[in-house]
């Protein structure tokens, strides 16, 4: 893509049950350091269950990176207290088994238990009742608490993802789980919809849609389908970003000419101007303390990523390797920044250590777009191209273990992963 559509594109219903049609494949490929070999058991009587419990928790910690999943051919339940020394002799340090009871008003009793194969202990489990709906996000639960319980980190397997396909000439904004699975439809159009963004909240979407032939910032309430307009004004309005305390939106307007960087609080109101350049400043994205803002501006000639503060004053430019350099996202503990760099006329995901501004390449792809962080920092979702194909991928921080979300309803792209639920 070049120059021109990507900075353009930067500076440029309630929730219908379509998610059959936008299922993705999860392909996890790559072997990481020091991975934890778990053990994971198929659930007793999952199989009465429209979703396979125990796949779902393979497969989100696989996806980590932390843990390398070892299949078992046993069925096992959280009740029974199973042959750890067993366990151990099939290379698993951990061991998590579980089950499915449907119960008489048809929801679910989900239960599963962990054990510590190395020091023979049982390290506690839980249970959710759900209705059908909900079995991949007990499963999603599940893997957060396993996660937490021998990380220390919290899990993200429960937190979702906003992201938007092109199908035809139809373009549809979808909010999925995680894993891009059980996505739901948040808006439909035959115009574009570009630059999803979760609020801090996560209960809110600002995005940008064409629907009216011409770019405008609206905010969308994901639980009632309701939304408003949040910019409007003459020239172009996107790339919007909320603040992590979700007061105010930064924006991309060209109300007075040139492309340039607004606050407008969330609410609505007259944006205040915070960038001042005679090229363009688009793409911002917040530090994670709301202190400062990063973006991108060609104000030296070509795209490179700069830091001002929040509330406007001198600029600090950040990127220095490479000739363009463009979406940058700021991992919520403020260690890394995460951008998009133009090697070798490849568009390649990078990351720089923000104490430190080594910079290192994560991906062998060559079509990288918009890298966004997990909110735990540990991962990465970002668009690219498989085989001439939009799609989106997961990757670690290293780039070792990468997970290929594979839509079968057109190209995607825009990936935002949304926060911790409160």
């Amino acid at each position: 893509m070049n120059l021109t559509r990507r900075l353009s594109l930067a500076a440029a219903a309630s929730l219908a049950a379509f998610g059959a049609s936008a299922q993705f494949r999860v392909d996890v490929s790559g072997v990481g350091m020091q991975q934890i070999p778990i053990a994971l058991s198929s659930f007793k009587q999952e199989a009465q269950a429209p979703q396979q419990i125990s796949a779902i928790v393979k497969a989100d910690l696989e996806r980590s990176g932390l843990f390398r999943g070892i299949g078992l051919s046993d069925v096992l339940d959280e009740n029974s207290r199973p042959d750890l020394s067993s366990i151990r002799a099939r290379g698993g340090d951990v061991l998590a088994t579980g089950s499915v009871t449907r119960l008489a008003d048809g929801r679910f009793d989900v239960r599963y238990r962990l054990w510590d194969a190395v020091k023979s202990q049982d390290l506690g489990g839980a249970s959710f009742v759900v209705v059908a709906a909900d079995l991949r996000l007990s499963a999603h639960r599940i893997a957060d608490q396993i996660y937490e319980r021998l990380t220390g980190e919290k899990g993200v397997f429960s937190t979702r993802l906003a992201y938007v396909t092109k199908r035809g000439t139809q373009f549809n904004l979808w909010v999925a789980d995680s894993d891009g699975e059980n996505a739901q439809s948040a808006l439909n159009s035959p115009e574009p919809i570009i630059s999803p963004s979760w609020s801090p909240n996560g209960r809110e979407l600002a995005y940008v849609s064409f629907e009216t032939r011409k770019p405008v910032v609206y905010v969308h309430d994901i639980a009632s389908g309701k939304r408003r307009v949040l910019a409007n004004f003459r020239g172009s309005n996107s790339a919007p970003t909320w603040a992590p305390d979700g007061r105010s939106v930064a924006v991309t307007l060209s109300r007075e000419g040139g492309s340039q960087i607004y606050l407008i609080p969330a609410a609505g109101g007259e944006p205040q101007r915070l960038t001042q350049s005679t090229g363009i400043d688009t793409e911002p994205a917040f530090s994670p303390d709301g202190s400062a803002i990063y973006f991108v501006s060609d104000r030296g000639g070509s795209p490179q990523i700069y830091r001002t503060p929040a509330r406007g004053g001198p600029v600090q430019r950040v990127t220095f390797s490479g000739n363009y350099n463009i979406s940058p996202n700021v991992s919520p503990d403020g260690r890394w920044l995460a951008y998009i760099s133009r090697v070798g006329g490849q568009f390649k995901l990078h990351l720089m250590d923000l104490q430190t501004e080594k910079v290192s390449t994560v991906t062998e792809t060559g079509f990288d777009e918009r890298p966004s962080f997990a909110p735990n920092s540990r991962l990465l979702v970002f668009a690219t191209q498989i085989q001439g194909r939009e799609a989106l991928m997961t990757t670690t921080l290293d780039g070792k273990i990468t997970a290929r979300l594979a839509g079968q309803s057109g190209d995607i792209r825009e990936p935002h992963w949304g926060p911790f639920h409160p």
